[in-house]
């Protein structure tokens, strides 16, 4: 915006601020008289003689108005109004936080422009690498650019800024947590001239355009050593040793990367392996970036998974490594992203919060677990974490890893004309993988009324050998005790009379809860035949624990979720133990668990989306790559595969409101079926072989 002849005639570097813009006419009420809007003076402020003008993005919603405004900059605020800074302008009757993204010799505007309110903070956390992302992914997926800002760029936490601007030398693994979500972009990014009126000027080279991050991130870190034994990661795979080489050269390879299960050889001769193959990889990989003279970005699905890459990072030598986690506190996550902003890290590792980490030269982007919904950002306009990375290695020509147990449709997708697919041939997945066994209809024939409980004779007997050698893993979909519950006698699933929500129990002893709104349903009874008694339709991680405690006397039991009183283990050692875990909280066990098993398999599928198979199979390939390979015995078990419209086998009776049930086998079970219906093995009485409960023991 030009100014007006008025404004030539004010002393040079000075003029009257107003309150918005000049020359603003509006009709009166009849829409005949025009009249002027009344100047309201602000005040007399110096203003800059360079550069005069900042170009602003601010935090507003409404879509018309998602552009760059243009505002004068004081003289008091000219040495620290820099490109990438936080600032606060006037817009209309209220002030609303920005950020400065150029800064320009005039504008285009024709009308008074309106100086900046404040100056947040000297600090530039915006890039321009970051901004052409946020612009990318707002017109991709339909957002504001504010929208995308707010997952971009975390808030400012000033005690923070100050102590770290006093502090010097490089970080070392910086654990933090980041309040961005995630976003791409392609779009222009932010210009470094700027025309005013119909000539144009030129903004100063050394102002205009976002701030980059310091230069010396540009000089490649010391590396220590590397374990000798895992210089052979990627040769096993199809395109592993040439991807990696590419990355050494400072090339751009797009991947779609399917890993062998099983964990890394030891970093130290004799020592136990403890990291998984997957993060071994990767950090073989982030090392040939880093040995490039470039960063890298690594983005998991949750905090366990970035503390494993980190450690495995920190086992390869890769030294200034931040760690953003979206669960840690503002400081800590604030912290760690200056580090970045300033070039001090190199690596950055974390959750989908850390997709947008200003990372200096970026050079690698990999993505781990796509098929998991915490790499779904749930804030408008909603983007993927494997999408907002893969067009974030395209904009800044970066090499792009994407890795996943289970291959989703999208990550196929990417092999059309844009990725290559990095596999291990057949024979070495066969003699890297456990022995894999789904005990169907058919494999159980011979078990009799036994295989129909929940955990067949097939299916203990295998867990029960493996415990004589290592721990056990044992997969469950559901968190809770007994998370479902219906009516004994017409099966009708319990719900709140309130909000129509599912009951279920809590413990033993427990009254029947919603599991939407939390009411207690002390004295429910059925809608349908009055009766008061439930029965269990659905057995969680907290019950199966328990019954697995009964059907293996002796051997400790170790329960991992996020409703455990421990919460998620991240590690157990090589010692006998059955570890129950539901889907993302398997700990990785020492050596590698001798066996798994993948119980209520109809459970994990019964779910309503196009992706409900794809992530049904990511959950249980993700469980069977922390067992031994079948040449060290180690084995994997999937048995639930029944209809999901009918209950669990577990189903003993109890009034509603007083003891819970107690989720004996279907063997033992004399509830009768529904009417018109024919019976079924899990009504069947059970013979004197095999009566064993879903999880006690047969003789």
């Amino acid at each position: 915006m030009s100014q007006s002849d008025d404004d030539a005639a004010h002393r040079p570097g000075a003029q009257d601020a107003l309150l918005g813009l000049d020359d603003v006419r509006a009709l009166g009420r009849t829409g005949s008289t025009p009249r002027t809007r009344r100047r309201v003076p602000l005040g007399t402020q110096a203003i800059a003689d360079e550069l005069p003008v900042a170009r602003v993005l601010l935090d507003l919603q409404p879509a018309h108005l998602d552009r760059e405004y243009d505002y004068l900059v004081p003289a008091a605020m000219s040495a620290g109004v820099a490109p990438g800074v936080r600032v606060r302008a006037r817009f209309g009757a209220q002030e609303v936080d920005g950020f400065v993204v150029a800064r320009l010799a005039t504008s285009e505007h024709e009308g008074r422009l309106v100086p900046l309110r404040r100056l947040v903070s000297p600090e530039p956390v915006l890039t321009a690498p970051v901004l052409r992302l946020v612009r990318a992914v707002a017109e991709r997926w339909a957002g504001t650019t504010a929208d995308v800002l707010r997952l971009a760029v975390p808030p400012r936490h000033a005690r923070t800024e100050k102590e770290d601007a006093a502090g010097e030398g490089r970080p070392g693994t910086v654990r933090s947590g980041s309040g961005s979500g995630s976003g791409s972009g392609s779009g222009s990014g932010v210009p470094t001239q700027a025309a005013a009126g119909s000539g144009g000027a030129e903004a100063s080279d050394a102002s205009a355009g976002v701030a980059a991050p310091d230069s010396a991130a540009g000089v490649a870190a010391p590396m220590g050593a590397a374990p000798a034994s895992w210089a052979g990661l990627w040769s096993a795979y199809r395109g592993g040793e040439a991807f990696l080489s590419h990355v050494a050269g400072g090339g751009a390879p797009k991947a779609v990367w399917t890993p062998l299960p099983g964990l890394a050889p030891g970093a130290e001769p004799g020592e136990v392996p403890t990291d998984p193959h997957w993060a071994a990889a990767v950090a073989a990989a982030v090392r040939a970036a880093v040995a490039a003279g470039r960063g890298a970005l690594v983005v998991v699905p949750d905090a366990r998974d970035a503390g494993r890459v980190a450690t495995a990072l920190a086992r390869a030598g890769v030294p200034d490594v931040a760690v953003l986690l979206a669960d840690d506190g503002p400081a800590p996550r604030y912290r760690a992203f200056l580090a970045a902003a300033r070039g001090r890290a190199r690596v950055v590792v974390g959750t989908r919060a850390a997709m947008f980490a200003p990372v200096a030269r970026l050079g690698l982007v990999v993505v781990w677990g796509d098929g998991e919904d915490t790499l779904a950002e749930p804030h408008a306009p909603y983007p993927h974490a494997r999408d907002v990375l893969a067009l974030r290695s395209d904009l800044e020509g970066a090499a792009f890893l994407l890795g996943s147990p289970g291959r989703t449709v999208q990550a196929q997708a990417l092999l059309d004309g844009w990725a290559h697919e990095v596999v291990a041939t057949r024979d070495v997945v066969r003699a890297r993988a456990p022995r894999v066994r789904a005990l169907t209809s058919v494999e159980l024939a011979a078990e009799g009324p036994g295989a129909a409980a929940r955990i067949p004779t097939a299916a203990w007997r295998a867990a029960r050998d493996a415990l004589t050698h290592g721990p056990v893993l044992v997969q469950v979909p559901r968190t809770g005790y007994l998370p479902v519950v219906a009516c004994v006698r017409c099966r009708t699933p319990a719900t709140c009379a309130t909000c129509h929500g599912p009951l279920g129990l809590d413990g033993v002893g427990a009254t029947p809860q919603c599991r939407w709104c939390g009411r207690l349903a002390g004295g429910w009874r059925c809608a349908e035949c009055g009766s008061g008694s439930v029965r269990a339709v659905r057995v969680g991680s907290e019950r199966t624990a328990e019954e697995l405690g009964r059907a293996f006397p002796g051997v400790p039991v170790r329960l991992s979720s996020s409703t455990a009183p421990g919460g998620v283990l991240d590690r157990v050692p090589a010692r006998p133990a059955v570890v129950v875990a539901t889907p993302g909280a398997e700990p990785v066990a020492d050596g590698g668990f001798t066996a798994a098993l993948l119980l209520d398999a109809s459970v994990a599928t019964a779910t309503v989306g196009l992706a409900t198979g794809t992530r049904a199979l990511h959950r249980w390939l993700a469980a069977a790559h922390l067992v031994r390979p079948a040449t060290a015995g180690g084995r994997s078990c999937s048995s639930g595969t029944r209809h999901p419209a009918r209950p669990a086998p577990s189903c003993a009776s109890t009034p509603a409101g007083s003891r819970p049930v107690s989720s004996p086998s279907a063997s033992s079970c004399r509830c009768p079926p529904p009417s018109g219906s024919r019976p079924s093995p899990a009504t069947a009485p059970p013979s004197r072989r095999s009566s064993h409960a879903s999880a006690s023991r047969p003789p």
